[in-house]
């Protein structure tokens, strides 16, 4: 579980959702609309903090009815997703974010800027290709020439200079996402198959994600490794 203290990042994504309760004349639609699109403004922001940036980013409201929700200081659900985001300068294809009882005080309507917001949970799943994976693999473990491709639910790992394709499986431990051989050709030397499966067992740590989430899963989903992260009872605050 991963819990972020009280900060000033991060405030700005929600408190724009207080500032439409001051003109709920319009339309449910209208207003949830100009919410969705200052949503992804500030979740730009936001992922800025921890070095995310994406080519697009969309944010989409929950739940029945955008101003009874905001009247009542509490979202169910609000999504955003990120299109070809750059975490830490790692290229991916798609981060999404789904949060989860979203806790908006009141004393935000007064001008309280101060007031946390509390986000129950944070869901966070950011899908990377075999080829990203592989330069951060390559570059933890020192293997040259490696090359990972998708293959049903695993992956095969081939490194030049080696005819023999393992069979090898994504597994978070400790934080990091392994690599663990389950398949390695007899003809590959017992010293070569020792480093090889020890080297990518090692595995590669990946780089922080919004709300400092904990990641819990990897699996391989199509023709991308999917990586699955959680943060609960985030606060944000502008204090």
């Amino acid at each position: 579980m991963s819990t972020a203290t009280p900060r000033r990042r991060g405030r700005g994504l929600l408190i724009v959702l207080v500032i439409l309760l001051l003109i709920a004349v319009v339309g449910d639609r209208v207003a949830e609309s100009v919410a969705e699109k200052r949503l992804a403004t500030e979740a730009v922001n936001e992922a800025a903090q921890y070095d995310v940036t994406a080519a697009s980013t969309t944010a989409e409201i929950g739940g029945f009815g955008f101003l009874p929700q905001l009247a009542r200081g509490e979202f169910s659900e609000i999504t955003v997703a990120m299109d070809r985001p750059s975490v830490s300068k790692v290229s991916a294809e798609e981060l999404t974010m789904v949060m989860t009882g979203v806790q908006v005080p009141r004393e935000l309507l007064t001008g309280d800027t101060s007031a946390t917001v509390v986000i129950g949970k944070a869901d966070i799943r950011l899908r990377m290709s075999p080829d990203a994976l592989t330069r951060l693999t390559a570059g933890a473990s020192g293997i040259d020439g490696l090359k990972l491709t998708a293959a049903g639910e695993k992956l095969q790992a081939k490194v030049s200079g080696f005819d023999a394709v393992a069979t090898v499986r994504p597994e978070v431990r400790n934080g990091r996402i392994g690599l663990i051989v389950d398949n390695l050709p007899d003809g590959v030397p017992a010293r070569v198959r020792t480093v090889l499966t020890a080297l990518l067992a090692r595995g590669i740590r990946i780089p922080e994600l919004p709300f400092g989430a904990t990641v819990t899963q990897a699996a391989v989903q199509g023709q991308s490794l999917v990586v699955t992260a959680t943060a609960t009872d985030v606060k944000l605050s502008g204090a």
